[in-house]
């Protein structure tokens, strides 16, 4: 049995209500599922298995994503991932998004695989499908072993 480990910011409840459809695909599949939100009142922990970072898109500034472009509402996952030796824990990084915003669409998740050098491993729109956890599961799943 594999543990599937996640980290994730949700402000509106769309990352949230994802996490909970990929638990069930998770566990529909005889995996182990543990997933924790990370917000501006969590306590900063030593992280000591790897997990996945799911963090949805909100920015402020600009258009486009020049240095005008800020961040926020998922600053504390990201002060959580740089805490200690955490990130060494991070494999990669899903992202959400709405594709209304073009080119801004998952650009946070985008900015914080290069941020932490791992990869972005996928994305899906506002609070995904079915269908988008079922493909997720089968991207993150090998980044836990078998």
């Amino acid at each position: 049995m594999t543990t599937i480990n996640i980290l994730y910011a949700s402000t509106e409840g769309n990352t949230k209500a994802f996490i909970e459809k990929l638990a069930a695909v998770a566990e529909s599949n005889g995996d182990g599922f543990s997933a924790r939100l990370i917000g501006d009142e969590t306590e900063y922990a030593n992280e000591t298995q790897p997990y996945v970072a799911f963090v949805p898109t909100y920015l402020t500034g600009g258009t486009g994503t020049g240095p005008e472009v800020k961040e926020i509402f998922t600053n504390a996952l990201g002060d959580y991932i740089a805490f200690g030796n955490n990130a060494r824990y991070l494999k990669g990084v899903v992202g959400s998004g709405n594709r209304n915003f073009n080119i801004q669409f998952n650009l946070t998740a985008i900015r914080y695989g290069k941020n932490f050098d791992v990869p972005m491993i996928a994305a899906y729109e506002l609070r995904g499908s079915k269908f988008d956890a079922e493909k997720i599961y089968n991207k993150i799943k090998p980044y836990f072993g078998e």
